[in-house]
């Protein structure tokens, strides 16, 4: 399951501390060859190794369930019609009068939690005039991607989902129920002789459906690919709500920047360091080699596997798009992976958005932009219309391929095509699909998930902090339905 961190709605942001990072002069050019040489020999010397990131054999597709999670985690309003919407309620705490059965007096608090209009029966319907509380069971419970981490000495193997949209790095732990235990696999930090717990220190992540995870803290060390990270600080749950629980994997690596980290001592906010950034201000890695990698893989893709990489490039994928990586500049202020995406071409016809940004986020499924540029993407495929039912747009499963249009986003100056057979997300019903691009709504920025993800070789170079892309168009996919 991917975990976000709390919406400014549930929970405070802690505030941002520096990032350890290697500032660079953004006029002053890079030596590629150079770099990537010495990432090379880095990787020789040490024995990296790429990380899969196994296909879930457990995660169903399911787009409405996807487009909800994404609603509870960055808690943005819904622009188009649907059965999904936040509610803003009243929370009175007081002593009760006898003559009352509610409570009189004390504080009174304005929560914002997310909602689905249902009918008298119970079923969600966007005409229904009934509203019901959002559970496990509207969201996706998983994750598409996970990743063998090894925690601890010796090490303790588990699936970690990969997330550059959060900073907690969360496992399943021995302090939590035998019952949330099961099917899944547990550190113990008293079978790790370097264990340290770190006392008076916890983590709390939230939701707007009320669901959370929470935990105390210690260090260990982790070991990526190859690289080990000592004292990077570990998040053992002790409370899971079910719709953490029921995902396959074992937590969470969040990839994004420091500051969003939710760590607290005695109750105030002490964002850990990640993985990456503790890589960086412990000189684990050079300063060439600061930074990790993704390539995704549709399962429409053969013979491709998923992965990721830390402390290099893989050479191979960037000669095989036959294009120099397009860098852009990241403001991480907000914790993620931002950039400009002010342009959007749809059959060769420009929408200009001047201003905005994005995220690269590994931790979801879809992606999603303005209201504008959805209206006109899915105006140029055949068919296609804005279901209120599922809350978002869907377009026939007879869709030949070769009809689907040329979407093409930004990353800085460079735009980069969105593979046309990656815009049928998952089924929608019996004769249409779910799209892989929705309405961002009230956010205030795209959010470019696996569906933009799975187009590119990404870099996340965090110690130049700076993003890099090139083209990973597969030469052939299909838009058979996945099984």
């Amino acid at each position: 399951m991917t975990l976000k961190n709390p919406s400014s709605s549930t929970n405070s942001r802690p505030t941002p501390k520096s990032t350890p990072s290697r500032q660079h002069n953004t006029t002053a050019p890079f030596n590629m060859e150079a770099i990537l040489q010495a990432q090379a020999k880095f990787r020789l010397d040490r024995g990296l190794q790429k990380i899969t990131a196994v296909r879930n054999k457990n995660y169903k597709r399911h787009g409405p369930k996807s487009y909800v999670y994404l609603l509870n985690r960055f808690g943005f309003e819904p622009t188009k019609p649907g059965p999904y919407f936040h509610q803003h309620r009243i929370h009175q705490r007081g002593l009760a009068h006898p003559d009352f059965k509610a409570p009189v007096g004390g504080r009174v608090t304005r929560t914002k939690v997310l909602v689905k209009k249902v009918k008298e029966d119970g079923t969600v319907d966007p005409s229904g005039s009934a509203t019901g509380e959002v559970g496990a069971e509207d969201q996706q419970n998983d994750s598409e991607y996970l990743c063998e981490v090894t925690i601890g000495t010796p090490g303790q193997k588990l699936m970690l989902d990969f997330d550059t949209g959060s900073s907690d790095l969360w496992v399943f732990s021995t302090e939590l129920s035998k019952q949330l235990q099961e099917n899944h696999a547990i550190f113990d930090p008293k079978k790790s002789s370097t264990f340290k717990a770190l006392k008076d220190q916890t983590w709390q992540i939230s939701y707007g459906d009320g669901s959370s995870a929470s935990g105390t803290c210690g260090s260990d060390v982790v070991n990526l690919g190859g690289l080990s990270i000592k004292n990077q600080t570990i998040e053992l749950a002790s409370k899971l709500a079910a719709q953490f629980a029921q995902g396959t994997g074992d937590g969470l690596l969040g990839l994004a920047w420091p500051q969003i980290n939710t760590v607290q001592t005695d109750g105030r906010p002490t964002p850990a360091n990640t993985p990456v950034a503790n890589m960086i201000q412990q000189d684990d890695i050079p300063s060439d080699a600061s930074l990790f990698t993704a390539a995704f893989y549709s399962d429409r893709d053969q013979n491709a596997e998923s992965f990721y990489t830390f402390g290099y490039i893989d050479q191979d994928l960037v000669s095989a798009s036959g294009q120099d990586i397009a860098w852009t500049d990241v403001d991480n202020s907000q914790g993620f992976w931002m950039f400009p995406s002010t342009k959007t071409t749809i059959n060769g016809k420009d929408i200009s958005q001047d201003g905005n940004t994005a995220i690269a986020d590994t931790g979801t499924t879809l992606a999603l932009v303005s209201d504008e540029v959805c209206d006109a993407l899915y105006k140029a495929i055949p068919g296609a219309k804005y279901d209120e039912s599922q809350q978002g747009y869907v377009f026939p499963m007879n869709t030949d391929a070769s009809s689907l249009p040329e979407f093409k986003v930004s990353v800085g100056n460079t735009q980069f095509v969105i593979q046309p057979e990656d815009l049928a997300f998952a089924p929608a019903d019996d004769s249409n699909w779910y799209g892989g691009v929705q309405s961002r709504g009230s956010n205030p920025f795209d959010i470019l998930g696996d569906v933009f993800l799975k187009s590119v070789y990404a870099i996340f170079d965090q110690g130049n902090q700076r993003f890099g892309a090139v083209p990973k168009i597969q030469a052939k996919q299909n838009l058979q339905p996945t099984q």
